[in-house]
C-alpha cells in the first residue's frame, strides 16, 4: 500500500476511533440504563421529624443500591399538600421520587387537594406506626375495657388530643369508638400541634386520652408518666409486647397506623420502577435500616408496588368512612 494510502487509512481509522469514543462518552444515559444521574427524594414534612428521619435513612441506603446520589428535599406547607403535589407533578422519568404519608389518604376527603394514593406510582411501603390509647400512669383504668365503660357511662367527659382536628390520631380514636358501637362524639377532640403537646396536655390534666403511636409516647411511658392500654394493630408492639392489641382486648378488628412509603409520579419507566422497588425491598430487610428504625421505636413494614397500591386504597376507604362518620369530610 502506498505511503499516502497508509496515512489516509490510519487517519480514517483514528477518526473512526475518536467518533466511537465520543459516542461512548455521550451514551451513558441510554447505554448505562437507570439511574445515570442523581435522584431527588421529596419529603412533604419538615426536617427533624419522623418522616424526615425515615426518608434520610432510606435515601442514604438507596444511594448504595442505585450507585447514584439521592438528595432529600423537604417541601413543606399546606398540611402536606405542597410536598405531595410536588411529587405528583414532577417529571415522570424516575429521577424524582418522594415519601408519601398517611395524609394522602385524608387530604382529598377534607377538600384540600384532588390528590390521592391513585395519583402516584407506588414503589414500596417502608414504615407504619399503629395508634395506641395512652392515659396518665395514675389513671384508674387498668384496661381499655375499663376506659370504654367509663366513656359509655360519662359521654363527653373524656377528652382526647394528639394532632389537629381530623388528623390521623383523631381518626384513630373516632374509628375505634365507631367500630365498638360508641358515638365518636362521646370523646371530644382537643386539637394540638402534634403528639408531644397532646401528651403534655394529658399529663397536665387538660385531656384524659392521647391516642398516639407508642414510639411518640415512648419517653413518657419509660419515665412512668404514661401507660398504654391498647395498640390498634393486628399484632403487639415490638417496643411494648405486653400492651394488648385492640382485637385481643375487645374483639374489634379496627386498626389504624401512620404510614410512610416511597412513591413516584404516575407513568415512570418500568425499568426505574422495578429498580427502585427491588432496592427498597433489600433496604427494608437490611440490618442497617431495621437497627435505625428500632433505635427510634419506628415500625418496619414492607409492601411491594402491588400490595402497596392495595394498602393505600384500603387506607383511603377506611379513613374516608371515618371522616364522614365524624363529620369532617367535605
Amino acid at each position: 500500500m502506498p505511503a499516502s494510502s497508509r496515512r489516509s487509512f490510519v487517519a480514517r481509522a483514528a477518526g473512526a476511533a475518536a467518533c466511537l469514543a465520543l459516542a461512548a462518552a455521550a451514551l451513558p444515559a441510554a447505554a448505562q440504563g437507570y439511574p445515570s444521574r442523581p435522584v431527588t427524594l421529596i419529603v412533604p414534612w419538615g426536617a427533624g421529624g419522623g418522616t424526615d428521619a425515615t426518608a434520610r435513612i432510606v435515601g442514604s441506603l438507596l444511594e448504595k443500591e442505585l450507585g447514584q446520589p439521592v438528595t432529600v428535599v423537604n417541601r413543606t406547607g399546606g398540611n402536606g399538600v405542597v410536598g405531595h403535589a410536588a411529587i405528583a407533578s414532577a417529571p415522570a422519568d424516575g429521577y424524582t421520587i418522594g415519601m408519601a404519608t398517611v395524609e394522602i389518604s385524608m387530604m382529598h376527603w377534607q377538600g384540600l387537594t384532588e390528590l390521592s394514593g391513585a395519583s402516584y406510582t407506588p414503589l414500596g411501603l417502608v414504615n407504619a406506626d399503629p395508634a395506641g390509647v395512652q392515659v396518665r400512669a395514675d389513671a384508674p383504668y387498668k384496661t381499655i375495657n375499663d376506659l370504654l365503660a367509663a366513656i359509655k357511662a360519662n359521654p363527653g367527659k373524656f377528652k382526647a388530643s394528639g394532632t389537629g382536628q381530623g388528623g390521623i390520631w383523631h381518626l384513630a380514636i373516632a374509628g375505634m369508638l365507631r367500630d365498638l358501637k360508641i358515638d365518636p362524639a362521646a370523646v371530644p377532640w382537643v386539637p394540638s400541634n402534634g403528639a408531644a403537646p397532646g401528651l403534655q396536655d394529658m399529663i397536665a390534666g387538660g385531656v384524659e386520652i392521647a391516642p398516639v403511636s407508642l414510639p411518640e409516647a415512648r419517653s413518657l411511658i419509660d419515665a412512668g408518666k404514661v401507660k398504654s392500654l391498647v395498640i390498634m394493630n393486628d399484632k403487639p408492639s415490638a417496643l411494648y409486647p405486653n400492651v394488648p392489641t385492640l382485637k385481643a382486648a375487645t374483639g374489634s378488628d379496627w386498626t389504624m397506623a401512620a404510614w410512610r412509603g416511597i412513591v413516584a409520579p404516575k407513568g415512570i419507566p418500568a425499568e426505574a420502577r422495578d429498580k427502585v422497588s427491588a432496592a427498597l425491598k433489600k433496604i427494608v430487610a437490611s440490618k442497617e435500616y431495621t437497627d435505625f428504625m428500632a433505635s427510634r421505636g419506628f415500625g418496619v413494614i414492607y409492601a411491594g408496588p402491588d400490595d402497596f397500591t392495595k394498602f393505600m386504597a384500603k387506607s383511603d376507604a377506611e379513613l374516608g368512612a371515618t371522616m364522614k362518620a365524624v363529620g369532617i369530610a367535605k
